[in-house]
């Protein structure tokens, strides 16, 4: 069952790419409960936890950035310009909330939006680009804003969404991506340390994912990993426009095992073997492919390749500001990991370089 208190303190953590502090700390001190810890010089956090045997080297990692954005700007009038830190869609942002974190505190703001009694016709048929939206937190007449709040260009800014519990198992809460498989790998920790496994696990917390899979390399280079495992979202299909039966990406269908993504190919034997094992467990869990990039698409091409599979469960809206998660397939993710980790010797490791 889900750690709730855990999942709110992870989602609500203040962590864009590049300024992952808050998650870092809540990570290095569950993580620091069960095995030696360690940061890399990105920021990312290693758990190390020995089983019986040294190797396999297990790296299992989970990104603690969430997409945000960046000031850029404050204009004389005490607008704020920014940048995207991740990959926003302009249709997600007008009239959404933020904090602005800046040197002197937490700031609320809102992506400010005109009312359609201004628009003309066409304007109503046009959305603006990210380059010319703002964010508000306060500008009025004859308050100097970034004198009040020390804002200046550089200064980090998330969404504003609370966790929130909702119907069914569900639930809502910014920063699913990836501050869930953070989650996972806590839970994953507390329950291996009674349990036998076969290999030396590296739980990585990265740095830095949705600006280009930076902190998944540095890890790697600490961890050398004989064999490397992602935990992060996957894409959910639900609509009211198509028949939930007809979707194999929807809430309640278990954990996700990506059999392709752009930025890897997994290997083939991996991928197999956890399918079987998933199936031979009874865990729920589809195939599912994703136009993106995981962990593994920096780690896979190290080393002189290491075999890599991401494990991901569905999730709505993912990439906006609030998204949607169910509870069984959160636990469906973390069973199947375990389930992993328990049976990943030495032999089996080397099997997946049987080619």
């Amino acid at each position: 069952m889900a750690d709730r208190r855990l999942l709110k303190e992870l989602t609500e953590a203040f962590g864009p790419s590049g300024f992952e502090t808050e998650p870092g700390r809540i990570m290095a001190r569950e993580l620091g409960q069960s095995g030696e810890v360690m940061r890399d010089g990105l920021g990312s956090v290693i758990c190390r936890v020995k089983g019986s045997a040294e190797r396999p080297r297990v790296m299992v990692s989970a990104h603690m950035d969430e997409i945000g954005f960046m000031v850029k700007e404050v204009t004389r009038d005490g607008y704020i310009r920014f940048l995207p830190i991740g990959g926003w869609s302009p249709q997600v942002l007008l009239g959404q909330r933020v904090r602005v974190r800046t040197r002197r505190g937490d700031f609320a703001g809102v992506i400010g939006t005109r009312p359609p009694h201004e628009l003309t016709e066409e304007e109503k048929k046009q959305l603006p680009t990210i380059e010319k939206m703002f964010i508000d937190i306060g500008a009025s007449e004859g308050i100097d804003v970034a004198a009040e709040t020390g804002v200046r260009p550089g200064d980090p800014i998330v969404p504003d969404a609370p966790f929130t519990e909702m119907v069914n198992g569900l639930m809502m809460a910014k920063a699913w991506d990836d501050r869930g498989g953070c989650a996972i790998i806590v839970e994953a920790v507390r329950q291996l340390a009674a349990r036998a496994h076969p290999n030396t696990v590296f739980f990585v917390g990265s740095a830095q994912e949705e600006v280009g899979l930076r902190g998944a390399r540095t890890a790697a280079e600490l961890a050398e990993p004989d064999v490397a495992l992602a935990l992060d979202v996957s894409l959910c299909g639900e609509n009211p426009d198509r028949a939930r039966k007809d979707v194999v990406e929807r809430l309640g269908n278990g954990a996700a095992i990506l059999v392709h993504d752009n930025s890897m190919i997994p290997n083939i034997r991996l991928r197999d073997w956890v399918i079987e094992l998933a199936e031979k467990e009874g865990i729920r869990h589809h195939l599912t492919t994703v136009r993106g990039g995981y962990d593994t698409g920096a780690v896979h091409v190290l080393r002189g390749g290491v075999p890599s599979l991401v494990i991901g469960w569905p999730t709505r809206y993912i990439h906006a500001h609030a998204g949607i998660a169910a509870e069984s397939d959160y636990d469906a993710a973390v069973r199947l990991l375990l389930a992993i980790l328990e049976r990943l010797d030495q032999c089996t490791s080397d099997s997946l370089r049987s080619f």
